[in-house]
């Protein structure tokens, strides 16, 4: 804190310490208070900060100060989460108001919340019935207050109906009470466990009844009912009084979850993603500060919740690169839950069927505990993986399925089984060109090309949104009948399946054909339910998806992911594909995977054909440590963009020309980033590369010190612990 008459605010912009500003009259605050303050000409809402910050400011002469303007009703944020703050804005060398304001992105838990009204029986039946207005009188026979959406649902009537009896006096509205979440139970209903779910739980369950912090990576194969087995750490969290954080990838797998939590607990957790109305948010915000929210399941951002009781974090496909965010605050989700375990003296479990290379090391070397489900759940057999060679079986000619793969999928389908074709591109074609003057179209704002959209009628970019209608001439030349697609994307591959396979019934699952969460899981319980024979996606169906019916998966192109010069492909490559061929057979159904790939000889292929992983990643750990890449050393890059080529490549320049000499630290380039335009700004990369028991973070602040703040057009991002090398 400050002075005794002075108040520290940390605002959620991009600022490096708390602005001070004059205690109000007759009002005590606290460390972890909401407060608005006057900052120029407009009203803002802080924290009373206390740590490392309130140290750092600089002082201000208290004639300059202006006052607090009052207290925000509103849960103080935990002191943990203080500290938390300023341990990820230091390591990511980010602005500790930028970190703020990821811990505030539920504006509405600091605005009174609006009340809800509903509808109670209130006097007799209208002279008048309708058999819509008897069905909403007897759905409120129990007495109780509904909400109109909600009776209008229940009844399966129009509101105006609900409206007509209100008006008649039958009904009345009243002020709804909140209702508070509720509570999941840990004896709700016990598992079911395999004697090797059995074991891994009881690990789980001793390392967490021990307390303190740990860490678990629970590595079992594809199938092998990890989720069943950290349910049982998740319980022993709930059992000593504590709240749960799981976090998951993508939203769309939160509805399965959901439901299993649901049938394990009785209740359903509380939700936390972006598609979440502001209302919602703001109520769960406030649950989880005043610990009412005992379990929160999530995306990435969840993490920086105002827990004030948290016993576990659950860290589901922890190899997700989805867990990375890039922009503003970059930051590591699968590590920084590892950094909140640390600071906040609780357990961590990272779950996986294909751990990150980063989490099997911390494994090998005893920091983190390694427990392991080697085999599936229901007894059957992991999947056959066979790799198509499409050199020797190449596909027709305007066609993108070898004959294998068109034989193996006929078949499945023959057996009234489902079958999955993966292919990790959007859309329908990568590139379109004009076979009489050799015109490609790119996006007029990045170094990319457009990408066809055929089911819309569209060319888009995928980097900076773009997007045009897809033209019936050549805009050069103005030749009729000559735009040709290249490539194939997932639109493309359905329009093959749809000719080959008429009466199939297909799903195709990308999300630009499913624009938003309850599409995407609508189109997922329709695969669950086996109410689609063929199930056509991209990397949204590897994402540890259960569909029961699936016996066979096609990979189209295996060869996507590799040699793009990024030190992770391999491995990326490896648990993609993997992933999406351990959905097939995961019940009693036999399962099979088939990969088309021009280069079956790779160890990426090799290992997945033969099954045998830790060879695989034997070699991936043994190439990192001779490179001195992460685990085993540090990266971070430094992106430099601006409107104009001279101007990023001449601040770039200036860059490492400012960078401190230092033994155990290199710095590459600068170079053109192989996206060299993204929205009309001009991109250079420059890479820096450290020992491990170098001060990476002290390195960089120093760097930046020494060099003049961008100007202009120009902006400097920086990166630790790249996954995005473009």
């Amino acid at each position: 804190m400050g002075t005794p008459d002075t108040i520290p605010v940390l605002l959620p912009l991009a600022l490096d310490a708390p602005y001070d500003y004059l205690a109000p009259a007759g009002e005590a605050l606290l460390p972890g208070d909401f407060v608005a303050v006057p900052l120029g000409s407009r009203e803002r809402i802080g924290v009373v900060w206390e740590g490392a910050l309130v140290e750092a400011r600089p002082p201000v002469a208290r004639a300059k100060l202006r006052a607090v303007l009052g207290r925000i009703d509103a849960p103080a944020l935990p002191a943990i989460s203080m500290r938390f703050a300023e341990w990820v804005a230091r390591y990511t060398l980010s602005p500790p108001g930028m970190v703020l304001r990821m811990m505030m992105s539920a504006r509405d838990a600091f605005v009174p919340a609006k009340p809800a009204f509903g509808v109670r029986r209130a006097g007799a039946e209208p002279a008048r019935m309708t058999p819509a207005r008897t069905r909403v009188l007897e759905v409120m026979d129990n007495g109780l207050a509904w909400a109109k959406s909600a009776l209008a649902e229940a009844a399966g009537v129009s509101p105006s109906v609900i409206n007509g009896l209100v008006d008649a006096g039958t009904l009345c509205v009243e002020v709804l009470p909140e209702r508070p979440l509720p509570e999941p139970d840990p004896r709700f209903a016990a598992p079911e466990l395999s004697a090797d779910q059995a074991r891994a739980a009881r690990e789980l369950r001793e390392t967490l009844c021990a307390g303190g912090f740990s860490v678990s990576l629970l590595d079992g194969v594809t199938g092998s009912g990890k989720t069943e087995v950290y349910f049982e750490g998740v319980a022993a969290a709930l059992d000593s009084g504590k709240q749960i954080l799981v976090l998951l990838p993508e939203i769309a797998l939160t509805s399965q979850f959901l439901a299993r939590f649901e049938a394990r607990f009785g209740v359903r957790p509380a939700e936390w993603h972006s598609e979440m109305t502001p209302a919602r948010r703001g109520k769960v915000w406030r649950a989880v500060a005043n610990g009412e929210a005992r379990a929160v399941v999530g995306a990435r951002s969840a993490l920086f919740l105002p827990f004030s009781s948290l016993g576990l974090i659950v860290v589901d496909e922890e190899h997700d690169p989805a867990f990375k965010q890039q922009d503003r605050v970059s930051y590591q989700a699968r590590d920084m839950a590892v950094v909140r375990g640390s600071l906040g003296h609780h357990a961590v479990i990272l779950s996986s069927a294909t751990p990150s290379v980063e989490s099997l090391v911390n494994a090998r070397t005893g920091r983190y505990a390694h427990v392991r489900l080697a085999s599936r759940y229901s007894g059957a057999a992991l999947p056959d993986i066979e790799a198509i060679d499409m050199r020797a079986h190449p596909p027709e000619r305007g066609r993108w399925l070898s004959p294998p793969l068109v034989s193996a999928v006929g078949e499945t389908l023959a057996a009234g089984q489902q079958a999955l074709l993966f292919l990790n591109r959007r859309g329908y074609a990568p590139l379109t060109l004009c076979r009489k003057c050799g015109y490609r179209f790119e996006c007029p704002q990045c170094s990319a090309w457009l990408v066809e959209h055929r089911f819309r009628g569209r060319l888009q970019c995928h980097h900076c949104g773009y997007a045009a209608p897809a033209p019936s001439a050549c805009p050069n030349c103005a030749a009729e009948e000559a735009l040709v697609p290249c490539g194939p994307g997932v639109e493309r591959v359905a329009e093959e399946v749809q000719e080959r396979f008429p009466q199939a019934r297909i799903a195709l699952l990308s999300s630009d054909v499913t624009p938003n969460v309850a599409a995407l899981r609508q189109v997922l319980e329709t695969i669950e339910q086996r109410n689609c024979d063929l199930v056509i996606g991209t990397q949204l169906v590897a994402k540890g998806h259960h569909f029961p019916g699936l016996a066979t998966v096609g990979v189209v192109d295996g060869d996507l992911g590799l040699g793009q010069g990024d030190p992770r492909a391999a491995e990326r490559t490896y648990q993609l594909l993997h992933q999406v061929t351990g959905r097939a057979g995961r019940e009693a159904i036999k399962g099979r995977g088939y990969i088309q790939t021009h280069i079956p000889e790779h160890p990426v292929i090799q290992a997945l054909v033969s099954g045998d992983r830790d060879s695989f990643l034997e070699q991936e750990i043994s190439a990192r440590e001779s490179a001195g890449y992460p685990p085993f050393g540090w990266l971070a890059a430094l992106i430099v963009s601006a409107n104009s080529h001279a101007a990023a490549h001449d601040y770039a320049r200036m860059l490492v020309m400012r960078a401190p000499e230092a033994e155990k630290i290199a710095v590459l380039g600068p170079a053109e980033a192989p996206l060299a335009i993204i929205r009309g700004r001009h991109r250079v990369r420059i890479l820096v590369k450290a020992a491990r028991e170098a001060d990476m973070q002290a390195y960089l602040r120093q760097w930046r010190a020494a060099c003049p703040d961008p100007k202009g057009s120009v902006r400097l991002t920086v990166d630790v612990d790249p996954y995005n090398f473009m």
